[in-house]
This record gives C-alpha cells, structure tokens and sequence, in this order.
C-alpha cells in the first residue's frame, strides 16, 4: 500500500515539474509520504 502512495507521489512530482502544476503540493505530500514511510521502516 505504502508503494503504492509513493509511486503515485512520485509521478505526480514528476508531472508537476513537467506542467508546473499543483507543485508545492505535490512536493509537501512526497515529503510526508517519506516521512510516514521513514518511520514505518523503523519501527519494524
């Protein structure tokens, strides 16, 4: 599930820069989106 947000993100992002649209969003969700990830894989 968690791969699936971040591939999601990931494209988003790279659209964004592409159509430079809905950037500064895209870049705070991928940067949250790492962060929950971060701290999933330390609490395993």
């Amino acid at each position: 599930m968690i791969w699936t947000i971040i591939g999601i993100l990931l494209l988003a992002w790279l659209l964004g820069f592409l159509f430079e649209f809905a950037g500064g969003l895209i870049h705070i969700l991928l940067v949250i989106a790492i962060i929950v990830f971060i701290v999933k894989m330390i609490r395993k």
